[in-house]
């Protein structure tokens, strides 16, 4: 997503000619313009072919379980292990 946002940013920069990447010739410095975007498909890619973002979203629904569980615990006057009193 950084890369994305950083490719964006000097696009714009670009666009509205300000600093010294508004004074960057598109024929020579394409380049420039392109590896953000590049390097933002090839880290997809591998977030894919790797698993990590399964693995994220996989522990996001925990998380969420777990936060309800608690809620629900709490609005039955149950509590949670940890705030018991022995």
């Amino acid at each position: 997503m950084y890369f994305l946002g950083i490719g964006l940013v000097l696009l714009v920069l670009k666009y509205l000619e300000i600093g010294p990447v508004g004074r960057w010739d598109w024929a020579s410095d394409w380049l420039w313009f392109a590896l953000p975007f590049i390097l933002a498909a090839a880290w997809w890619a591998y977030a894919d072919w790797s698993g990590y973002s399964k693995r994220r979203a996989m522990d996001k629904m925990e998380k969420r379980k777990q936060d309800r569980l608690a809620k629900n615990r709490e609005a039955l006057g149950l509590g949670t292990a940890k705030n018991k009193k022995p």
